[in-house]
């Protein structure tokens, strides 16, 4: 809902702030006065062109912004600058963007029924929500989404593994090549650690050998064996422990120390045996290594690493192996896919073909009510020409096309050139069906073209009933439409120290009466033109609290039957 707007130095605007209301707003004044250059303003903010000649004389630039309230309770600021040389900026609530950002947003914000470029229903894309919002199929239409993405996402995974199998073949081989690098080393876990241990054995392999030889005369061959001599030790301290038993103790451990050193005699003889010291022997340590070595730069850094991509490696084939078969089943998901968008797709074209002969018929009879007595409407539909034009929405595309005049052909809603009739052909569409949000904005202008009497007083009807769902602005020339208004605005244009300039004012009970009077009767307003003008507001409030009544005894009853 467009809650506020601010314009400054456009045209003959010199500066204008104003605060609009939910519900219906009439804008009424003079012709010439300004009221084009309001929805010129807005026009601005949901991207409209811009050009230096919109800039008030003698400035250096214009600016429009508004706030409007969300739906969710936020608030959104639009802002648009325009330089005398023509050049303009766009703000989103204080950030930069661009007329393309503008016109994005403002398609849920507002409508402007009366010049053509921003009208969202001269799109034919929006024809079929609306059509279906008529035939009430929003079951069907979610189930048909529900099947076409289904079968897109289906049809999409097909086409990857498609593409993947032109490439399977090198795959495969590349994936091969590399499983037989590996498994050729056949690396085991912590292999690399044992063969380093190794290695360090085999360089140092003469040291050790001496080592241990010189190690092991010293204990139990040389001339002055250890072991020798603990044997003279051991029996001084057995004929000591006769004497003293307090050396008793030590005899007790002989014999553990005595096989604890002849164990270390045996290893050192078998370890210094056991040292294969040829140079071939080294050689196969250090080039297993640098085997290893390689594998890990490859697929490591470690050899959990090369192994655990040699099982991978193992999978990947497998899985390749094992395409036909996957690509096999996947076909028959997605012709599955396929049959059952069809056939909600058809299931749901069924229901739109019989419910557009319906909505023509009742888009003629409000016409008919707005002077349109004898308009022609049609739903054309088009047959997608592949499955590349299918889309959520179904296997079709609708169009409306209006014929507003006898003899005339069946045109595109889009080529009507009458502002007046299109600005009445929306209105008459909009109270059929909408798929806007409640509380959008939608400015009416020409509305009452070539209209008045009985069938202006339709239209302020009309406007009324939808203003109960949207915010509705109606610039009008009618006081029977502007009867209807909720909030009236009145715009006048005057000359202040030789500049032009509009303003616009916000009009009470009693000033509506004399703005009415005026309508009516232009500058000379008698009593009785005035009584006329009290009559049209009593009668506006008088209907409006008889459809509140109504509406209330409506929901009561639907109350009691539930």
């Amino acid at each position: 809902m467009l809650r506020f707007l601010s314009i400054r130095n456009l045209a003959v605007i010199d500066r204008l702030d104003l605060e609009f209301e939910p519900g219906l707003t009439v804008l009424t004044g003079e012709t010439g006065a300004g009221k084009s250059i309001l929805v010129g303003a807005v026009g601005l903010l949901i991207g409209g062109r811009a050009s230096a000649d919109l800039v008030r004389t003698g400035e250096e630039a214009a600016a429009v912004e508004a706030i409007f309230d969300m739906p969710d309770g936020r608030e959104v600021i639009l802002r648009r600058e325009i330089s005398a040389q023509g050049r303009s900026r766009a703000f989103m609530d204080g950030a930069l963007a661009t007329s393309a950002s503008l016109r994005e947003l403002a398609g849920g914000l507002v409508d402007l029924h009366g010049q053509h470029e921003h009208q969202m229903l001269l799109d034919p894309a929006s024809h079929m929500g609306l059509l279906d919002a008529f035939a009430d199929v929003a079951a069907e239409r979610a189930l048909v989404a529900a099947a076409y993405e289904s079968w897109r996402a289906l049809n999409d995974e097909r086409e990857r593994l498609i593409s993947s199998a032109r490439e399977n073949a090198t795959r495969a081989e590349f994936l091969a090549f590399q499983l037989g690098e590996i498994e050729r080393v056949k690396p085991l876990e912590g292999e690399d650690e044992e063969l380093l241990a190794t290695r360090q054995v085999l360089a140092n392999a003469d040291k050790l050998q001496r080592l241990c030889a010189e190690a092991y005369d010293a204990l139990y061959e040389g001339e002055r064996a250890a072991l020798s001599a603990l044997a003279t030790v051991w029996k001084r301290l057995d004929d000591l422990a006769g004497i003293d038993v307090r050396f008793a103790p030590y005899l007790e451990s002989k014999d553990g120390m005595k096989s604890q050193l002849e164990d270390l005699a045996f290893f050192l003889r078998s370890y210094a045996a056991g040292i294969d010291a040829s140079p071939q022997r080294l050689q196969d340590v250090e080039d297993r290594l640098a085997t290893l070595e390689r594998l890990k730069k490859k697929h490591g850094p470690s050899l959990r690493d090369v192994i655990g991509r040699a099982t991978q490696l193992t999978q990947d084939l497998h899985d390749l192996t094992h395409l036909a078969e996957r690509s096999a089943d996947m076909d028959a998901a997605v012709a599955d896919a396929r049959r059952t968008y069809l056939d909600r797709a058809n299931a749901l074209s069924v229901r739109r073909q019989a419910s557009a002969r319906e909505f023509c018929a009742a888009l003629e009879r409000s016409l008919a009510d707005l002077a349109m007595t004898r308009t022609r409407c049609e739903v054309r539909f088009t047959p997608a020409a592949s499955e590349a034009q299918w889309s959520g929405d179904g296997i079709e595309q609708a169009e409306f096309f209006i014929s507003p005049n006898p003899g005339e052909d069946l045109r595109p809603l889009a080529r009507i050139v009458s502002g007046g009739e299109l600005s009445r052909i929306m209105l008459a569409l909009k109270t059929l069906a909408t798929t806007d949000a409640a509380g959008k904005t939608l400015i009416f202008d020409e509305v009452d073209a070539g209209i008045g009497g009985a069938v202006a007083d339709v239209v302020g009807g009309r406007l009324q009933r939808l203003a109960s769902r949207f915010q509705v602005l109606c610039i009008t020339h009618l006081p029977q439409i502007a009867a209807h208004g909720a909030t009236h605005f009145a715009i006048t244009k005057a000359v202040r120290q030789g500049r032009t300039q509009t303003a616009v004012t916000r009009l009470a009970s009693a000033d509506r009466e004399d703005e009415l009077a005026r309508m009516i009767a232009g500058n000379i307003v008698t009593p009785a033109v005035r009584a006329s003008a009290a009559e049209m507001l009593r009668a506006r409030d008088a209907g409006a609290k008889g459809e509140s009544k109504s509406k209330g005894e409506s929901e009561r009853s639907r109350g009691r039957r539930v």
